[in-house]
């Protein structure tokens, strides 16, 4: 219908009232229902940090057990066993010892017979000879002299199929009419493997060898 033109003068004067305020909510933010504005940050506070990355396990090393290196079995270049060496030195202690303990009331065969089983009958034969030297025997008579006898052995000179030849020191605790004094020696001692006994088939000074 036609408005008359008071109508078109109201309609008029409210489409620009409607523009206005549609003007000021687009382009006044204060003006759009939503509350103050947020203030700036302040310059004195720093940016906020990055967020922290999850932390990523790492795979822990697996543990290997380390030994110490072990020792080798020296008894397969050797032409006996660990028990025929152990039998093979305590043979040849034994010996020492009765070798270096005797008494002035001992004649020779007593003497020889404190190594019965521990030397060969060949070696028995010179030990005797030797303990009956006239100047030795003698002296060790008027003396009234008697010998305790101590072995050690001192190290492995050499060995072959059936023998070891050991480096053995004596000493001996001697006491007699004049007192007391001591001696030590260092001798060769070989053992020998006869048919699965060892017998020790010779003794000589270390210095003279023995081998």
């Amino acid at each position: 219908m036609d408005l008359t033109a008071s109508q078109r003068k109201a309609v008029f004067g409210l489409i620009v009232v409607v523009l206005a305020g549609l003007g000021v909510y687009m382009f006044v933010p204060a003006t759009r229902g939503r509350g103050p504005a947020a203030a700036p940050p302040s310059p004195r506070h720093s940016a906020a940090a990055p967020a922290a990355s999850p932390a990523v396990p790492t795979a822990s090393p697996i543990p290997v057990a380390v030994g110490p290196p072990s020792a080798p079995d020296i008894y397969q270049w050797l032409p006996f066993t660990q028990s025929e060496l152990a039998t093979a030195a305590s043979v040849t202690t034994e010996f020492s010892d009765a070798y270096g303990t005797w008494s002035y009331s001992q004649d020779a065969r007593a003497y020889v017979a404190t190594m019965r089983n521990l030397a060969t009958p060949d070696l028995s034969e010179v030990l005797a000879q030797d303990y009956s030297v006239p100047g030795v025997a003698s002296a060790r008579t008027s003396s009234q002299q008697v010998s305790a006898g101590s072995a050690v052995i001192d190290s492995l000179r050499a060995f072959g199929p059936s023998s070891i030849t050991f480096v053995v020191t004596i000493s001996q605790e001697i006491t007699g009419a004049g007192g007391r004094s001591s001696a030590t020696g260092q001798y060769a001692v070989t053992v020998a493997n006869d048919g699965g006994s060892w017998q020790v088939n010779d003794i000589e000074l270390a210095s003279a060898g023995n081998s």
